[in-house]
């Protein structure tokens, strides 16, 4: 999308003035006389409306309460003795998921018979590769409520109508936030702000709500399927009546071949669900943040990058991320064969083996790419980005918050295995992969926000007024040039090139031999940034698709119990998953930018 400029200050009267496109709280903000100092200044941003933070708290607190409402329901519906049962979540969550479409439309109708509502626009909010990663979750998201659809339908006489209502509602929620986030991703709206704020909260709410409920049926739902597996189906019925709710209806038999399709189907869909309310989080929380906003263009500097993948690189962090990509897959296929259907302990045994040799191996090569990267850029000649960005600064939190949760499940294993007797070869690997994990998150933590807060290359913008005439010119003409000037170089009348600054011969060679000098830095950072890329996609797959040794390994089981340590992971291992896709977007953008 193209960056809108600023209006004039003119504009921005006639907008404040207009009955139909502004509110109280727009034309207190500014007054006649703010109006005419600032025809003086045409550079300086309009002034900001009375009480920002006001219209701010308003809508975090009534977003802290519906969170707060969606998590009481949606863990309460986890459990058989409580008397909230799952159909209460989906009304709910289908509520929310209406008022938000309600929401969108009046939004996008609004900013659309508005022509000053927005302002200006955030050219960092909402980049290419995120809107495209988005979409492609939200594709996976809606395959995913066709199977819910389908699995419902099959036995539609024994189940409550939410059930079915609530997968195309959501279905329809993903289209129109997807639209919606890709048209106004980088607004910055200037009317009705509290309102818009308030919508942009109810928003963020919502998909955190369906983010909390799709993490709770899969763990129940895996659960079960651990639980199943080891027990025989007299137990696993008294346990579903003591303890936990199951995760399909007990009256509801799914005996059908395409039933059970449908089933697996969609709960192999559910992290594609899971990542998507996330990044929609993120993008939603961004323009929360800009509205209201006035961007000063002479200080915010854009730069329209190209993404080239296979321009100026040696090929090395593509082949060997390609490499630990197809190892992994294939490490995930064996362990979920060996672990899920095989009873017999050594193969079990063998499967936690392989999967932490695999994992160690590729997080402490992972952990010294990350160093030298750091390393790198203690030699790299550009600029820190100071200027205020709310989406770097929204991705260095999540980045941070977001290993906590890893951290925490790396930190409770260390102390298992160290608290535990005897101590064998898989303690020794699961104590070294835990070891290895607080290290490659902590290093590649600091190489990614490190690269996020660098300017980009120089080269593509140094030479930006003389760049088309030139490279315009041959190698006969440079020749030419040099040859009729004198040894001093000093007595040659300066050549000028479109009515621009005189060019000197000297200059002339050496901005076009500059680009074809690639800077070994930027090529190294470029590999690197690749490498962990694909590195970590494999390691978002292998835990969100099952492979999680956490419950298959008794030393933690032992050591903490069987209600506790499944607490711990179900808490936090959703953060862990959540972190390397989000480090997948970053290194995407730490690669553009190198």
């Amino acid at each position: 999308m193209t960056e809108e400029p600023m209006r004039k200050s003119s504009e921005i009267g006639h907008a404040t003035s207009s009955m139909g496109c502004g509110h109280k709280d727009d034309k207190a903000s500014l007054g006649s006389s703010q109006r005419a100092s600032f025809s003086h200044q045409p550079h300086q941003p309009p002034s900001k409306e009375v009480w920002k933070k006001g219209g701010r708290m308003f809508s975090i607190l009534l977003a802290v309460h519906l969170a707060l409402l969606a998590c009481t329901l949606v863990s309460s519906g986890a459990f058989e003795k409580i008397a909230v049962h799952d159909y209460d979540v989906f009304f709910l969550l289908t509520v929310m998921m209406l008022v938000v479409i309600v929401w969108i439309i009046f939004y996008l109708f609004g900013t659309s018979r508005c022509p000053d509502a927005i302002l200006c626009k955030d050219s960092h909010a909402g980049p290419i590769w995120l809107r495209g990663g988005l979409i492609l979750f939200a594709i996976f998201s809606l395959v995913m409520d066709v199977f819910k659809i389908g699995y419902y339908s099959s036995f539609y006489s024994c189940l409550s109508a939410i059930k079915i209502i609530y997968p195309i509602v959501q279905a329809i929620f993903v289209v129109v936030q997807t639209y919606f986030l890709w048209v106004s991703a980088k607004d910055c709206v200037h009317v009705h702000l509290n309102v818009t704020r308030c919508g942009l909260m109810l928003t963020l709410t919502t998909n955190l709500a369906v983010w909390m409920s799709a993490v709770t049926d899969e763990s129940v739902h895996k659960a079960h399927s651990k639980l199943k597996k080891n027990v025989t189906d007299e137990i696993f019925r008294w346990l579903l009546k003591a303890g936990m709710r199951s995760s399909s209806p007990e009256e509801c038999n799914c005996n059908s071949q395409i039933c059970q399709v449908f089933k697996n189907g969609y709960f192999w869909l559910y992290p594609f669900n899971i990542e998507y309310s996330l990044f929609a989080s993120a993008m939603v929380y961004v323009m929360w943040k800009n509205v209201g906003r006035f961007i000063d263009h002479h200080s915010h500097h854009i730069h329209r990058l190209k993404f080239r993948l296979f321009r100026r690189t040696f090929f090395v962090g593509i082949v060997l991320g390609l490499i630990t990509l197809v190892s992994g897959l294939g490490v995930l296929i064996l362990y979920e064969v060996q672990v899920n259907s095989s009873t017999e302990s050594s193969k079990k045994s063998q499967a936690l083996s392989m999967y932490y040799i695999f994992n160690i191996v590729c997080l402490g090569l992972m952990s010294l790419v990350c160093i030298g990267g750091s390393v790198i850029y203690r030699f790299d000649k550009r600029d820190m980005d100071r200027h205020k960005n709310p989406t770097r600064t929204l991705d260095v939190a999540l980045l941070m918050g977001a290993a906590l949760g890893q951290y925490a499940i790396s930190y409770y294993s260390i102390v298992a295995i160290v608290a535990s007797t005897p101590r064998d070869a898989i303690s020794a690997l699961n104590l070294t992969y835990a070891l290895l994990m607080i290290a490659q998150h902590t290093f590649q933590n600091i190489f990614i926000i490190e690269g996020l807060h660098r300017q980009p290359p120089k080269e593509d913008h140094k030479h930006d007024s003389h760049q088309k005439d030139l490279y315009g010119l041959t190698f006969v003409n440079i020749s030419a040039v040099s040859l009729r000037m004198p040894d001093g170089g000093s007595t040659l009348a300066p050549s000028t090139v479109s009515g621009s600054e005189a060019i000197h011969p000297s200059d002339l060679v050496r901005s076009l031999t500059a680009p074809k000098k690639m800077n070994w830095r930027r090529k190294f950072l470029k590999e690197i940034s690749m490498f962990l890329l694909l590195s970590n996609i494999i390691l978002w797959i292998m835990p969100a698709f099952g492979a999680r040794p956490q419950f298959d390994n008794d030393t933690e089981l032992n050591f903490y119990g069987d209600s506790m340590w499944p607490a711990i992971v179900d808490i936090c291992l959703p953060f862990g998953i959540f972190y390397r896709m989000h480090a997948v977007a970053s290194l995407l953008e730490v690669y553009i930018m190198s």
